[in-house]
C-alpha cells in the first residue's frame, strides 16, 4: 500500500438511488467516488482507498466475513474510516458499528455538505494515518541502518586490530633499531588511518581507488615535471578490499621513496587500472610501473612489502599478484576479485 495510492473513496450502495446520489455529491466538491457493485469487490479495493460510505443495507444482505477479516488484518497504524449510512429515526446496527470500528453514522437523508464534510473528514484522518506509516517505516529504516552499522563497525574494528598486529610483527622482524622501527610503524599506521578516513566518510562502506593512490603519491609530484600518472575509471572499493589495497599501495611507494623510482629527481611513476566483466564477476587489474630511478636488481630477501603484497592480497582479497624487477624500473601487476555487496545500506 502506498500513499500515493490513496486517491478513492468507495461506495457501497446497491439498492436504490443512493449510490448515484452520493456519488454525484461527492464529484461536485472534487472528490474521487468508486461505486462498488457488491461488498466483496469493496473489499478487494480497501488497500488502495482512502475510506468507504456503505449503507446499512448492504451489510445486513451480505456476508461479512471478508471484511471482518480485513479489518482485523491492519496493520498497527491504520484504523480505516467508514461511514455508515443509515435511515433516519432509527438506531444503527450495533454489531455493524462495532464491526466497522472507525465509523461515522449518517442518518438519510442527509444534506450535501453533510456527505462532504464527512468524507473530507475522513480523507484527512487516512491522510494522516499515511503519515504515521511513512514515520514507523523510517524509523525502521534508521533502526536497521543502526544495526548494521554496528555490526560492520564490529567486523572493521576486529579486522583493524588484526591488521595492527600483523603490521607490528612484520615491522619488528624487518628492522634494526628501535628508531627505524618507530618510523616504519609509524608510517604503516598513517596509511592505515588514511584508508579509513576514506571509509568512514561514507559510514565504513567504500573507499575511492583514486584517492587512496592520491593520499600516498600526490606529494612526490612536483608539477612541473608530472612525475605520478593516474589513470583509470572511478571504481569504489569495499572496506574489506580498501584496508589491504591500501597498506599494498603504501608499502609500494615506501618502497619507490627508499630504493626506486622516487628515490631519483627525474622517476616517475605511472599507475593504471581497468575493471572487466568477466561471467565469474568484476575484476579489478593495477599496473604500478615504476621507471627513472636506479638500476633494480631482484632483492636478496623478501621484505615487509613484499610479504604484504603476496601474502595478504592472495590469502584476504584473493588475488593474484606478479612483480617484476626489471633494471629500468620495478613493475607490479595485482588482479582483484571486485565485492559487489554492501553491507550496509544508502541513506
Amino acid at each position: 500500500m502506498t500513499q500515493a495510492a490513496d486517491v478513492s473513496v468507495l461506495i457501497l450502495a446497491p439498492h436504490g438511488r443512493d449510490g448515484a446520489v452520493a456519488s454525484g455529491i461527492l464529484e461536485e466538491v472534487g472528490i474521487l467516488a468508486t461505486t462498488c457493485p457488491n461488498l466483496e469487490a469493496l473489499v478487494a479495493m480497501l488497500d488502495v482507498s482512502a475510506c468507504a460510505v456503505i449503507t446499512e443495507e448492504a451489510l445486513l444482505n451480505a456476508d461479512r466475513r471478508e471484511l471482518a477479516e480485513w479489518i482485523e488484518r491492519q496493520p498497527p497504524w491504520s484504523d480505516f474510516p467508514f461511514l455508515l449510512l443509515t435511515h433516519r429515526g432509527g438506531s444503527p446496527v450495533e454489531h455493524l458499528t462495532a464491526l466497522l470500528g472507525n465509523v461515522t453514522v449518517l442518518e438519510r437523508p442527509f444534506h450535501p455538505a453533510v456527505l462532504a464534510n464527512a468524507v473530507r473528514s475522513a480523507l484527512r484522518a487516512r491522510l494522516r494515518q499515511r503519515e504515521v506509516e511513512a514515520h514507523l517505516k523510517e524509523r525502521q529504516r534508521t533502526h536497521e541502518r543502526q544495526a548494521l552499522l554496528i555490526r560492520e563497525l564490529h567486523h572493521r574494528v576486529k579486522n583493524t586490530l588484526a591488521t595492527v598486529q600483523g603490521l607490528l610483527g612484520a615491522t619488528a622482524r624487518s628492522t634494526h633499531s628501535v628508531d627505524e622501527f618507530y618510523r616504519s610503524f609509524a608510517d604503516r599506521i598513517v596509511a592505515l588511518s588514511n584508508t579509513h578516513n576514506l571509509l568512514t566518510e561514507d559510514y565504513w562502506q567504500t573507499a575511492p581507488l583514486i584517492e587512496m593512490f592520491r593520499n600516498e603519491l600526490a606529494h612526490y609530484d612536483d608539477g612541473a615535471q608530472q612525475r605520478i600518472s593516474l589513470e583509470g575509471p572511478p571504481v569504489e572499493l569495499s572496506a574489506d578490499l580498501a584496508v589491504p589495497i591500501g597498506m599494498a599501495v603504501h608499502e609500494l611507494t615506501t618502497n619507490a621513496a627508499k630504493h626506486g623510482a622516487l628515490s631519483a629527481p627525474g622517476g616517475q611513476i605511472s599507475v593504471a587500472w581497468k575493471v572487466s566483466d568477466l561471467a565469474a564477476g568484476r575484476r579489478l587489474t593495477i599496473e604500478w610501473v615504476e621507471r627513472g630511478g636506479p638500476p633494480v636488481e631482484q632483492p636478496r630477501r623478501k621484505g615487509f612489502g613484499s610479504t604484504l603484497l603476496h601474502r595478504v592480497l592472495t590469502h584476504q582479497c584473493h588475488a593474484t599478484i606478479s612483480i617484476a624487477y626489471d633494471p629500468e624500473g620495478l613493475s607490479c601487476h595485482m588482479d582483484i576479485p571486485l565485492i559487489e555487496e554492501r553491507l550496509v545500506p544508502e541513506y
